[in-house]
């Protein structure tokens, strides 16, 4: 599958101009996140700081022709304290951000929200993918497609907030975020257009800063401004939504798989949240969508 990097151009350049961002990467020997961490330090965005098996991280490093001249090496070859020393590390400010290696996502949630050495600050953690759509003449971001099972009401706001907030660290002054649903009209049957309202609602009243908000829309009012203006809406947002806002995680992961792989979208993504901004990419990931997260993730930590 040909990946591009577009719409990813500007922001990745942006990335370049900024002193580089120190990434610790938790349980790092794998073969795809050490090309990632190559391809990031070879565009002047990161340098890491590798916590894992060492022996095992030299010898795949070797492979994927990542030089460890200067590179930080912590050797901890237990997963679930490799992620807790990454956290740790980060909490600290001797990294800047915090990236997944070859663990289980849950042993790395684990460490960032644990009390003592994790990276918690009350607020919901979500994730925020980012998308280059061949189609398309600019990123789109959809959120939450990995971890927010069903959210809340209140909970939705925190992930509206926080896309917004990954947003601005890109350099979007004012997203538009459009709230997903099946219909853009509000149908007391339909709870996601009920949410979509009331955080449209909460938006215009300031609980929600940022962007502007609106919905429900359906995927292709918010997307598409003939289909926005065929419906007869009158909105900010639809037709040029920056911000895709699923109701579920079920939804967000079927719209964010669809773009790759229907679509041939180059994907990144970032959870955000947390103190400290947090790479968290799938085994399914390239090397490029590993990279191109990192330079999200060091912009944010530096806005």
């Amino acid at each position: 599958m040909k990946q591009q990097i577009v719409h990813f151009a500007p922001y990745l350049e942006k990335a370049r101009q900024l002193p580089e961002v120190k990434i610790a990467v938790a349980a790092a020997e794998d073969a795809e996140v050490l090309e990632g961490v190559r391809l990031a330090a070879e565009e002047g965005v990161a340098t890491p700081i590798l916590v894992g098996a060492v022996e095992k991280i030299k010898q795949l490093a070797d492979q994927v022709g990542l030089s460890l001249d200067g590179v930080e090496l912590v050797d901890q070859p237990n997963p679930k304290e490799a992620a807790r020393e990454a956290t740790r590390l980060v909490r600290e400010g001797k990294a800047d951000v915090l990236m997944k290696g070859m663990l289980q996502t849950a042993d790395l949630m684990r460490a960032v929200l644990d009390e003592k050495i994790g990276l918690r600050t009350g607020r919901l953690l979500t994730h925020v993918g980012i998308f280059d759509v061949p189609t398309f003449d600019r990123l789109v971001m959809v959120s939450d497609g990995g971890i927010a099972i069903a959210p809340t009401l209140e909970q939705k706001a925190t992930v509206v907030q926080n896309a917004i907030e990954l947003a601005h660290g890109l350099g979007i002054v004012e997203p538009k975020v459009a709230l997903l649903a099946a219909v853009e009209l509000v149908n007391p049957a339909m709870p996601a257009t009920l949410d979509a309202a009331s955080l449209t609602k909460m938006a215009d009243r300031g609980q929600i800063k940022g962007g502007l908000v609106d919905g429900p829309l359906a995927l292709d009012n918010a997307v598409n401004m003939e289909a926005a203006k065929h419906k007869k809406i009158s909105s900010p947002v639809a037709g040029q939504a920056d911000i895709l806002i699923v109701p579920d995680i079920e939804a967000g992961n079927i719209l964010s798989k669809s773009l790759v792989y229907f679509a041939n979208s180059t994907l990144a993504g970032v959870v955000m949240g947390a103190a400290k901004p947090i790479v968290l990419t799938s085994r399914a990931d390239t090397p490029l969508s590993k990279m191109l997260s990192i330079a999200a993730a060091a912009l944010v930590s530096r806005a």
